[in-house]
């Protein structure tokens, strides 16, 4: 089926929607994919203290940007720059080793885009504004026509072709990616406020009152961190506001409530471009910045059917995965029994004699006899000892848990060696272990 739009830019308006609902074609080929990657996120407390959030493991074989990348990737848009800065290490060493396959030739790639100083030798990136300043040379190079920009660091499937071609029929400026919730939670987020063409006619930064949408007074627009910008029009604003005293060179803060009143702002709904989502669903988009939601997340693909499907051949997430051999399960004797129920389990783990319930194994996680490991996120190369008990834990790579070791059992005991979240969660670290002090998982 054939898609016009009414747009000045020919041929670019000239959309093919595919069989599949994805739209491929001059629009996305002709994007250029901006990935803030830099935050710690540090309500994730130890988890992040030796990777940024964006590099933090996540359903059992993947990192939280691999869903971002994908979504860029089966979306057609093939020039992807990764801005990064926290602690990188392992995020650029996860991107070097999966994500090397774009080819060249044709102009696809993955560049990461560290912090380097390139404005000022004094400064590293000061927001999120900035730090697609400090790179507008790189984008140049390549004059695209459209610059999109996403956070590296929620868990959701987008086609960004449905909304680059929304932008393109409203001859936005700039269009945001919006998600419907509740008027309440709209307080933890930037806030549009809309008319009834979904133009944005006021944004406000977590208000304390939130504008809410038409007809609806208890539903609210929040941002996504999901921006399209016509290229020209990004380099023209970044330029401006760079030279505004005090202005803390962020989105959310600076530029878009100054472009609102003065040009063409529209909002896009997620539900019209999420991916794998039925006409009855709400659509899957989670914000995992904390133990807690990190928790539930991963608990949440535990069950007989997620509402994300990690099983979709039509938009697969993408990522490195070593050469593993098959997961194993050994021992049937009635009180040594090798089992797994309701749980994701990865490549390379071995459960010899013990008992997995409702629980993550990411690869390489060993749990020896007579343990029992139940509603827990266990991430790669992890050593659960014999008799260990771990209930409603996130134990980080490479953990050695000691044999007869009890945790999320007792609360006030946990909170003397290790991290308990608001919600009850036991996060165990290597460090709280005592073992690999400073050496850091990655």
């Amino acid at each position: 089926m054939s898609i016009t739009v009414n747009c000045p830019h020919q041929p670019y308006c000239e959309l093919r929607e595919q069989t599949d609902m994805r739209f491929i074609s001059h629009l996305t080929r002709n994007t250029f994919a901006i990935i803030l990657a830099g935050g710690r996120g540090s309500r994730l407390k130890q988890l992040t203290d030796y990777r940024s959030k964006p590099a933090v493991p996540f359903a059992g074989k993947f990192r939280i940007i691999d869903f971002t990348l994908s979504n860029c990737v089966n979306s057609g848009i093939r020039k992807i720059g990764v801005a990064t800065q926290y602690k990188a290490h392992s995020l650029i060493r996860h991107i070097q080793r999966g994500w090397s396959f774009l080819d060249g030739r044709f102009d696809e790639f993955i560049q990461l885009l560290p912090a380097q100083q390139q404005i000022d030798e004094t400064q590293w990136y000061q927001g999120t504004a900035d730090a697609v300043y400090q790179n507008m040379h790189f984008l140049r190079r390549y004059n695209p026509e459209y610059v999109l920009i996403v956070a590296g660091d929620h868990i959701y499937k987008m086609d960004y072709g449905r909304m680059l071609a929304f932008h393109v029929k409203h001859q936005a400026d700039m269009t945001v990616g919006c998600i419907d919730v509740p008027l309440d939670d709209a307080r933890e987020f930037g806030v549009m406020g809309v008319d009834g063409d979904d133009r944005v006619v006021e944004f406000v930064e977590k208000p304390d009152r939130p504008p809410a949408l038409p007809g609806r007074p208890d539903r609210a627009l929040a941002s996504m961190g999901i921006y399209i910008f016509n290229a020209a029009f990004l380099f023209e604003q970044l330029q401006r506001d760079a030279l505004v005293s005090g202005s803390s060179r962020d989105f959310g803060k600076d530029i878009i409530p100054h472009i609102v009143p003065r040009y063409r702002v529209f909002a896009h709904r997620f539900a019209d471009s999420c991916v794998g989502m039925s006409e009855d669903e709400v659509p899957y988009w989670r914000d995992v910045g904390t133990i807690d939601a990190y928790w539930e997340a991963n608990m949440e693909m535990t069950k007989v059917t997620p509402e994300l499907n990690l099983y979709d051949k039509d938009w697969p997430i993408w990522t490195y995965q070593e050469q593993q051999p098959p997961a194993k399960f050994v021992f049937d004797d009635d009180d040594r029994r090798g089992s797994a129920v309701d749980s994701l389990v990865s490549g390379g783990c071995i459960v010899s004699g013990a008992s997995v319930k409702r629980s993550m194994l990411f690869s390489n996680v060993h749990v020896h006899s007579w343990a029992r490991v139940e509603d827990s996120v266990i991430l790669p190369q992890v050593d659960v000892g014999r008799h260990a008990v771990l209930q409603r834990c996130v134990v980080d790579k490479r953990c050695k848990i000691p044999p007869g070791l009890v945790a999320g059992v007792n609360a006030a005991d946990d909170r003397r060696r290790f991290h308990v979240s608001p919600k009850g969660i036991t996060l165990i670290t290597p460090e709280m272990l005592g073992q690999g002090a400073g050496q850091g998982p990655v």
